[in-house]
């Protein structure tokens, strides 16, 4: 049996042709042969194009079921991709397309409040080739599937994740077809995944956890509504007709559900939920009792990292307690341990470094000088973040080792905002933190010390020289604090925790 993710899609739309795949807000549905049928077609359309085993093919797409055709089409071709969030702006766009080499960037047309064409067309002229460019909006293209070449039976290195983190470029993050169908099987098992499950997908399908969500549906045979962008009012309504059973995301989706809910006190907004499910950034013990009680279903939330989608997880056979003041245990094929900074193990209970490895892990960067500051000596993954382990083998997470931000489950990496402001003429130096968010998790906050000229600055100022750099939307500082000096220590470190405690 083929151990591709193509290959395990292909099992599925053999075994539940007639099944319904996918659903999105505006009505349209395919089941899952009709799914394999427009991959394959979808695959002989690029592979005429010149895209085939090893291509290199970059793309930034909303979540959409052409996105789903085309990751499917990709991976049925053997080709390498790179996925983009769409909230990544030209400089993001500009480093994952020299860093791969891409020779193809595949963009929606208009979206939302972006000209993603026009920004294409402009990396085209600015990379040359052999970049090409195709633009979803005039459709993918097709071709006759009986052209196709055989498809690829083993798994291989075939998907680059990019992610922020303490470095100011992006990060590409390696994963094999083996380690996000690793990743999607612990999700079967964890969170009792069968076919009268109706899924949704309202986070950007381009993250990591898009692939590992995708292959938990084929093993499992649900589908699933996708959702370009959470829209309560209207999206619950979506869900609701359809009958979705698990809601996905993060803290925020989770308060977004349950605010709806308390708009509706009269009904249940969503009478079929069974779970919400998510991770990658903090989940209050109380949001937790709060959507028990209200919408009548438990959040498994976990630990995850685009270097392994899902690390930790709670489970449905967990307590209350467990699901609500921890990150649930390590997943099927993952390890956990704590380090002491001596580089021992902690004891059970005792705080330290949270390391890890086993089958969902990445084989490593695009970058191979990240490899030897990432691994330890032994293979063990050091995570960035601080916590301990319960005596029922349950993580709680305590701190954060790395000088990352996570706003709304997106990394946001401080020291490529630094090097960015300190070329501002009005910033004499600066620390940018993360402070606790009720809505996003953290807050991205600038804290600046003027320059000589003594010249103010503002929040708005401050977000236009950072827009015109290309920035993301999603990195931009939403607080700005001026100070006379920042905090240091004798080697003149800034001292970000007494700030953080400052203004928080």
């Amino acid at each position: 049996m083929s151990t591709t993710f193509w290959g395990r899609f292909a099992a599925r739309a053999q075994a539940s042709a007639q099944s319904p795949a996918l659903f999105d807000e505006h009505g349209k549905t395919l089941t899952f042969g009709a799914l394999r049928d427009r991959c394959e077609r979808v695959a002989a359309g690029l592979h005429e194009q010149g895209i085939g085993e090893g291509s290199r093919v970059t793309w930034q797409l909303p979540t959409r079921i052409d996105t789903v055709v085309l990751m499917l089409a990709l991976n049925r071709l053997g080709a390498v991709q790179n996925p983009v969030i769409p909230l990544y702006g030209k400089r993001e766009v500009a480093f994952v397309l020299r860093q791969t080499g891409a020779q193809l960037l595949v963009v929606p047309g208009r979206w939302r409040d972006t000209d993603f064409g026009a920004r294409a067309h402009e990396l085209q002229d600015e990379i040359g080739p052999p970049l090409q460019v195709l633009l979803t909006d005039d459709g993918l293209p097709e071709g006759d599937p009986r052209s196709l070449p055989p498809a690829p039976e083993t798994s291989a290195m075939r998907w680059v994740f990019y992610t922020s983190g303490t470095t100011a470029d992006p990060k590409g993050v390696c994963h094999t077809d083996d380690s996000l169908h690793a990743a999607g099987h612990s999700l079967v098992v964890l969170h009792d995944l069968r076919p009268d499950d109706v899924g949704s997908i309202a986070f950007p399908i381009a993250h990591a956890g898009g692939g590992q969500y995708l292959a938990s549906m084929f093993e499992a045979g649900f589908p699933a509504l996708l959702l370009e962008r959470l829209v309560p009012t209207q999206s619950v309504d979506v869900m609701r007709g359809l009958g979705v059973t698990i809601v996905g995301g993060g803290s925020s989706f989770y308060q977004a559900v349950l605010d709806e809910q308390r708009r509706r006190p009269d009904i249940r907004v969503l009478p079929t939920l069974r779970k919400l499910t998510g991770g990658g950034t903090p989940k209050p013990p109380q949001l937790f009792f709060d959507v028990r009680r209200e919408l009548g279903a438990p959040i498994l939330h976990g630990l995850g990292m685009t270097e392994s989608p899902c690390i930790t997880m709670g489970a449905m056979t967990d307590t209350d307690e467990q699901l609500a003041f921890t990150e649930g245990a390590a997943v099927p094929g993952m390890e956990v341990r704590i380090m002491r900074g001596d580089d021992t193990p902690a004891d059970v209970g005792e705080e330290g470094e949270i390391q890890l490895r086993g089958t969902l892990m990445t084989v490593g960067y695009t970058d191979p000088a990240l490899n030897e500051a990432a691994f330890t000596s032994d293979g063990w993954l050091r995570g960035g973040d601080l916590g301990r382990l319960r005596p029922d083998g349950h993580l709680v997470i305590t701190g954060r080792i790395k000088d990352i931000i996570i706003r709304k489950g997106e990394n946001v990496s401080a020291r490529e905002l630094e090097e960015l402001l300190l070329a501002h003429p009005k910033v004499g130096d600066v620390a940018v933190i993360g402070l606790p968010d009720g809505d996003r998790g953290e807050r991205v906050c600038a804290v600046i010390e003027s320059a000589p000229t003594g010249l103010p600055i503002d929040l708005p100022e401050l977000q236009g020289f950072l827009r015109e750099a290309g920035l993301a939307v999603l990195k931009l500082p939403e607080q700005l604090e001026v100070v006379d000096a920042l905090p240091r220590n004798a080697l003149s470190k800034v001292l970000k925790a007494e700030l953080r405690a400052r203004f928080s």
